[in-house]
């Protein structure tokens, strides 16, 4: 299984705190793993950290995987001490209430709880219908507007608290593991790459801002302009009651990283992808997507300058967007398999354009 030095960055990793657009903590986290094994590590203006091996060869492989997670923001603290936010991201409000978050600036984090009225002083019209944002606030447990604004500002950052844990032989369950788990991936790609003689560049990328716009992905990906670009998010495991597998496929944890097809994914390279797995007795699951035209950073890699030839390795993850997200420890173990053999083996003469291959 993955060494434990790796399992400490992981471990390290899930438990930094970088709501999209605030990614400082994860970035830093990311570049100093990085630095133990490439060429040359830098973070770019976007908050976008780039690791490179052998970067003097003719064709160039991007990795990406992003680092951002969602959270919330605070717009208004009121006279009594309690701060209203919005959502940065995606959030599921069913999970929000009785959330442990940490609000974060300057001055350090600052703990809080998300908190509603208490169920007993609900009307039945409320008891039927899921709360709000709006009807929730953040206790940080002071007692008046001044006292808050002395630890919180307006716009201040708002994350889920730190909750990493193991779980039986293999799973691991944390807030953020969409998409810290792709970036782990990435590094650890990096890191067995590193052992290798390589015919090609190969730039792993730790992203920012992908839950509000795929962003961080399209300017790391212009800036490097690459033949090839990898995206290692998270997918849907299916193996969970009242998840329809007629519309998702059947992907369980534990069977293998998910390898997708859609728009966005090349379908020369995924051949030569799966080829390599099959060589290698490598375990994956098919997957047809979320959505038959694509997503993740994949699609801003592909699009990138006159396009590139893209694939993407998805994590099956449950309870995705949540405060318990679980993926499986073989699953990743499998995705940095998969990617190091397949990177490894170009020659850095070869055509994806298809029809031709």
């Amino acid at each position: 299984m993955i060494k434990k030095n790796s399992i400490k960055f992981f471990e390290t990793l899930l438990k930094t705190s970088s709501p999209s657009g605030y990614e400082e903590e994860a970035a830093a986290a990311f570049r100093d793993y990085l630095g133990n094994f490439c060429d040359n590590v830098k973070t770019d203006v976007m908050g976008n950290t780039v690791g490179v091996l052998n970067e003097g060869a003719e064709m160039k492989v991007m990795l990406a995987g992003h680092y951002d997670e969602i959270g919330f923001q605070v717009v208004h603290i009121s006279e009594d001490g309690f701060i209203y936010f919005r959502p940065n991201g995606g959030i599921d409000k069913l999970n929000v209430p009785s959330s442990e978050v940490m609000i974060l600036n300057e001055h350090g984090k600052v703990p809080g709880v998300i908190g509603k009225k208490p169920i007993h002083l609900l009307s039945p019209k409320e008891r039927d219908k899921a709360p709000e944002l709006d009807d929730m606030w953040i206790d940080i447990g002071v007692e008046s507007k001044a006292e808050a604004e002395k630890l919180v500002c307006i716009g201040d950052p708002v994350a889920n608290r730190v909750n990493v844990q193991f779980m039986g032989k293999n799973r691991i369950v944390s807030k953020g593991m969409d998409d810290k788990v792709g970036a782990f991936i990435v590094a650890e790609t990096m890191r067995e790459l590193s052992k290798r003689q390589l015919n090609v560049a190969v730039y792993g990328v730790g992203t920012v801002q992908e839950e509000v716009g795929l962003r961080g992905a399209t300017t790391s990906s212009f800036g490097i302009n690459p033949d090839v670009g990898f995206a290692i998010d998270v997918g849907f495991a299916t193996d969970v009651p009242d998840v329809p597998k007629k519309k998702l496929g059947d992907i369980a944890l534990g069977n293998g990283p998910e390898l997708t097809r859609s728009a966005d994914n090349n379908v020369v390279l995924g051949r030569f992808m799966r080829k390599l797995a099959k060589q290698k007795k490598l375990t994956y699951q098919e997957s047809a997507a979320h959505r038959a035209s694509g997503g993740t950073d994949t699609a801003k890699i592909q699009l990138t300058r006159t396009g590139v030839a893209t694939a993407l390795i998805s994590i099956p993850n449950r309870y995705m967007h949540s405060q318990v997200e679980m993926c499986d420890l073989r699953d990743i173990e499998g995705a940095i398999k998969i990617l190091t053999e397949t990177i490894a083996a170009l020659k850095g003469n070869e055509s994806f354009i298809p029809g031709i291959d």
